[in-house]
């Protein structure tokens, strides 16, 4: 079962007199990653290089490093320890020391390994979207045993008959929330699973 990160971790290392810095932070679309590696990155640090992995989506850059030497062993050292939906950034000072192909490869995969080899980490579970309705009369009673039961709000509109939810749960407890919810609302509530397509691969660099 993939993991992904509880939060942003960071990890530092010399080598051969050049300091690299990588940065891992979980996240929950391709968008994200983008995001968090803008607003990581060191415009005055000699390379940032990166790698992210969401699902069957990945991508990776090295920044003016040879080809294959940094972003790709960043994914490695993601896909190697199991993570999925994760994003890792390394920053390189250069030392004036050259590495060599064998030796940038080793430090960015090996830097980037070791930040997500230290940091806190979490199952990931398969999730379905469902759509359902409560009236407000029922509102909180309902919101608290579903997210009790372990489902995640991710949208909420309201009208005037009640609320109108998106959530998350998980496959596998799709069918026990749903009967939660048929008792909860003594069956007069809307449960309805939103059909999704699954990602497709994408290239990387």
């Amino acid at each position: 079962m993939p993991h992904t990160l509880t939060a942003a971790v960071r990890h530092e290392a010399e080598i051969r007199k050049s300091r690299f810095l990588a940065l891992a932070a979980p996240i929950d679309a391709p968008e994200a990653a983008q995001a968090f590696l803008e607003a990581s990155r060191d415009p005055q640090a000699t390379h940032n290089c990166w790698a992210w992995r969401f699902g069957a989506h990945y991508r990776f850059h090295d920044d003016g490093e040879p080809g294959g030497t940094a972003g790709r062993p960043i994914l490695q050292a993601i896909d190697s320890q199991g993570y999925d939906r994760v994003a890792v950034l390394v920053i390189r000072w250069f030392g004036g020391i050259k590495l060599g192909t064998g030796g940038l490869a080793r430090a960015y995969g090996g830097t980037a390994a070791e930040c997500l080899r230290v940091a806190e980490r979490v199952e990931l579970r398969e999730e379905c979207r469902v759509l359902c309705d409560c009236p407000y009369a029922d509102m909180d009673r309902v919101q608290a045993r579903l997210l009790a039961a372990g489902a995640r709000i991710e949208q909420a509109e309201f009208d005037g008959r009640g609320v109108r939810w998106r959530l998350a749960v998980a496959r596998a407890d799709a069918a026990a929330l749903r009967a939660l919810y048929t008792d909860l609302t003594r069956g007069q509530g809307h449960f309805e699973a939103v059909t999704e397509p699954g990602p497709g691969s994408a290239p990387a660099d």
